[in-house]
């Protein structure tokens, strides 16, 4: 396999969008899209101009059809992504409510699909590995005892292996207490090199409360990037903690904007910028996915989102990002201060 810049490994899904809001008892036809957080990061990622491959498994049906096709649509290297005849693509159902709040339904049908069925022995590994940078998440982990034999192996740390990305997505619908989760989840991203956690996450998997407390219990990754919601981002480098607030965006979905920010951070830590304008680029990514209404948004133009990144911090501090602002010819025209 011919190396890229990033690989990303995980399921991705047929997503069914409600035609109208209400109760998915009541909602009379769905849109069809996509949905998965590994290959959402691909598919960003390759919109930006780097070079991506995501590698999953999918049935040999329509469904899984459409996912190569749709994400190979992106620019993502989608040549080692296996078929198989004997389980199902999953698919999932969701109502016109943000993800992130109580005001949902979300109804998945993946028990058993082709993605769960991933193995050491059932996915290309020398694809998997040829990246700059291996980008994985914790959701992988919880589909099966293969696919956490595979998470495994692939943090595993070893001299020849690609520097290893971890977005800890703790989902507690997909684990329990008994199955370990959290436990896992914190094993996992011990082996990584870069790993991208929410505050949230950290209190509800593992206790702990403030981004020094994570940084204290995750020692071992190179880059530790703690979320905050609203208050912004800190990333621990080192012993080096380096914060960068949040942007005020007119919010139009909260879906999709974690795997944007992720994906944002890693295109900038592959152009080697700092610390402070990876985060940057991360909240400008992000802006991006939340001023739309699906998962999957146009990254900022490189040189507007360097401009942005410059700005010093009072200006910074004044960005309003509204929808529309990522198409500007010239960010004056979209980029809004009060």
């Amino acid at each position: 396999m011919d190396a890229v810049d990033v690989v990303t490994l995980g399921e991705s899904m047929v997503t069914f969008l409600p035609s109208r809001p209400g109760r998915l008892a009541d909602v009379p036809s769905f849109d069809r899209a996509i949905g998965g957080a590994e290959s959402n990061v691909a598919c960003v990622l390759a919109a930006a101009g780097h070079s991506a491959r995501w590698v999953g498994r999918v049935g040999a049906d329509g469904f899984g059809d459409h996912l190569v096709e749709t994400i190979g649509g992106y620019g993502v290297d989608v040549s080692a992504v296996r078929r198989d005849p004997a389980r199902p693509t999953g698919v999932y159902f969701r109502t016109a409510g943000d993800r992130g709040t109580d005001a949902h339904e979300v109804a998945y049908y993946r028990a058993g699909s082709a993605a769960s069925a991933m193995s050491p022995r059932t996915v290309d590994l020398a694809a998997v590995r040829a990246g700059r940078v291996l980008h994985l998440s914790g959701i992988t982990a919880a589909l099966s005892a293969d696919c956490l034999r595979l998470m495994r192996e692939l943090t595993a740390r070893h001299a020849e292996r690609p520097r290893v990305s971890f977005d800890v997505n703790y989902r507690s619908g997909l684990w329990s207490r008994a199955a370990g989760g959290p436990e896992v989840l914190l094993e996992l991203a011990r082996g990584a090199d870069i790993v991208f956690v929410g505050d949230d996450e950290a209190r509800d998997a593992w206790g702990l409360r403030g981004a020094r407390a994570v940084r204290d219990a995750l020692p071992e990754p190179e880059l530790l990037v703690v979320k905050e919601g609203a208050a912004g981002a800190t990333a621990f480098h080192g012993p080096d903690a380096t914060s960068v607030p949040a942007l005020r965006v007119d919010v139009v979905a909260a879906v999709g904007a974690g795997d944007a920010f992720a994906a944002g951070f890693l295109s900038a830590t592959l152009r080697g910028l700092p610390v402070g304008d990876r985060l940057r680029h991360g909240h400008l990514w992000a802006a991006a996915a939340l001023t739309v209404p699906g998962d999957l948004a146009p990254p900022p133009a490189r040189d507007l989102a360097d401009r942005l990144a410059a700005l010093d911090e009072r200006a910074w501090g004044r960005l309003r990002l509204g929808p529309g602002w990522t198409r500007a010819e010239k960010a004056d025209e979209e980029v809004r201060t009060p």
